[in-house]
């Protein structure tokens, strides 16, 4: 069941998507997206946009990938640090090749469980507890202080676009400025490893996104931040929370603004273009063409 609170409501009430408002959703219902006529969010914002195009995102939004059959660090990891989602069920198998092992997996699928060996049910434990030594995150995630994946929707004044998004956690209302977290599991958490991901993922974007939508329906201030809480997936568990620069949330908010009006035009128009309809003029990367015009010029 879907509960909502529109914009504005003191109290939720049962029911489908019909409007702006914050939902509480399963992840299957956001990602299907449940709004009537359509909707963008912010991983669809950044699939408009270079090095993606228009005709890509129509793809994907058409042929939506089937759910991964494999075990996922990240959403296990979501499930014990946010207490949200599928419980996590592991199994005493040292791996999945056996029959036995894959029928008692398949049955906690069917249960709606998440299935786990045990090996990495306990480094996911192991990634818990460690996030929980953090000074900063643990504060973030404190039980209590806030409610783990909310779904907010809300409509663009400037183009009339329905957005939404599912915040990993919805802080509650308090004295101060409102911090609002995103967890994710990396590679490395070193922080320059993580200033290249936040360009490469478009991170900027997605915290612009977030907090546009709670700033929209109410649910923070001006002066709200959005900030990553991100670990690492190997011991021992490294944990670093950064708040990207002023300067990457207004290239942020940019880059929304354009593929808002992007899949605006997209929907008006009906015609989702490609990387180009014309002849693309190429240079050499710029790297090699200083490397080879001083080698061989």
């Amino acid at each position: 069941m879907t509960t909502t609170l529109p914009a504005g409501a003191s109290a939720p009430a049962a029911g489908p998507v019909t409007g702006p408002g914050l939902y509480d959703l399963t992840a299957d219902e956001y990602h299907a997206d449940p709004v009537p006529g359509g909707s963008l969010s912010s991983s669809g914002a950044r699939k408009l946009l270079p090095p993606s195009c228009p005709a890509l995102f129509r793809h994907e939004q058409d042929n939506p990938p089937p759910p991964k059959a494999t075990f996922d660090f990240g959403h296990a990891a979501h499930r014990l640090v946010l207490d949200a989602g599928p419980e996590l069920v592991p199994l005493d198998f040292d791996d999945w090749r056996t029959s036995a092992a894959r029928d008692e997996r398949e049955a906690v699928r069917e249960s709606g469980a998440m299935p786990l060996l045990r090996k990495d049910y306990d480094v996911v434990q192991a990634m818990a507890n460690a996030l929980w030594q953090h000074p900063v995150a643990r504060k973030l995630f404190e039980p209590g202080s806030g409610t783990p994946e909310s779904a907010l929707v809300w409509r663009d004044g400037p183009t009339g676009v329905m957005r939404r998004a599912l915040l990993d956690w919805r802080p509650a209302p308090g004295p101060g400025r409102m911090v609002i977290p995103d967890y994710k599991t990396t590679r490395s958490a070193e922080p320059a490893a993580l200033q290249r991901a936040m360009h490469e993922y478009g991170y900027h974007q997605q915290a612009d996104w977030y907090r546009s939508g709670c700033r929209a329906l109410g649910l923070a201030g001006d002066d709200a931040q959005f900030v990553f809480v991100c670990q690492e997936k190997t011991p021992p568990y490294l944990v670093t929370v950064y708040q990207p620069s002023a300067m990457a949330m207004r290239i942020g908010a940019a880059r929304n603004r354009r593929a808002i009006e992007t899949y605006a035009e997209c929907v008006e128009t009906g015609r989702w273009p490609g990387y180009s309809d014309d002849i693309a003029y190429l240079s050499l990367p710029p790297y090699a063409e200083i490397r080879d015009s001083e080698e061989y010029l």
